[in-house]
């Protein structure tokens, strides 16, 4: 933010202290890569600085369920939907997405077993994959597994034994208040984003009875991701 005008300062991702960052996704639910995220992945795939994209829930919570099987199946839907969604946007040599399988909607507390347990296993990621930034849903997008996620990749950040820095990004929840900085991608060609959303048919259609249905347009009206940062350039 600016002393002198109060408004946010914007960068372009390609002049920012941050171009040549590696560069790690995490999204609470396979979809929420594309809808918050799919251009910062496209460019960073680009360049070669995609380090890989995590999907913290296992997405079971979009759904009722008469039974373990049709849990089961929705599950394994989603992650081949997160890959072929990746794939699109970084290129069929992309990485594949790391499941962290957190149950959907019913997030681990910071300081419990199971966080601190995530945390770790995202520090050691962060360490083997050289990452040096972190893009995830902001802590103030309105729903539990997106604040929860936005806990964890700071958590993790601060184990990683190497400089991390966390940027928001956001879903469904307006600009986070009190960012410091605004980074912007480059915009996604033409299309590209809805062909990967279209990787989330689970997401789409009643293929899996009724359910969560995502709101296909709301996702597609920006070209370009936004990513916000708390603290300007620590």
């Amino acid at each position: 933010m600016s002393e002198k005008t109060g408004r946010l300062a914007t960068l372009a991702l390609e002049r920012s202290p941050w171009r040549s960052a590696r560069w790690l996704v995490i999204a609470p639910h396979a979809d929420d890569e594309t809808l918050g995220a799919g251009a910062l992945i496209h460019q960073a795939a680009e360049a070669g600085r995609l380090a890989g994209v995590v999907i913290l829930t296992d997405g079971a919570g979009s759904h009722d369920h008469s039974n373990a099987a049709s849990r089961a199946r929705l599950i394994r839907t989603r992650r081949l939907e997160a890959g072929r969604a990746v794939r699109r946007l970084a290129g069929d040599a992309a990485a594949a997405p790391v499941f962290l399988d957190w149950p959907d909607a019913q997030p681990a507390s910071p300081g419990s077993t199971v966080f601190e347990a995530t945390a770790r296993r995202l520090a050691a990621l962060c360490r083997d994959r050289r990452v040096d930034a972190i893009a995830v849903t902001g802590p103030d997008d309105p729903h539990c597994d997106h604040q929860a996620a936005a806990q964890l990749a700071r958590r993790a950040a601060g184990l990683a034994r190497r400089p991390v820095a966390v940027f928001d990004y956001v879903v469904w929840g307006a600009a986070p208040p009190g960012s410091k900085l605004r980074i912007t991608t480059r915009p996604l060609r033409a299309g590209l984003r809805a062909y990967a959303l279209s990787s989330h048919q689970s997401q789409l259609t009643p293929m899996f009875g009724q359910g969560f249905r995502l709101e296909k347009e709301r996702g597609l009206r920006a070209a370009s991701d936004t990513l916000y940062r708390r603290d300007a350039y620590g």
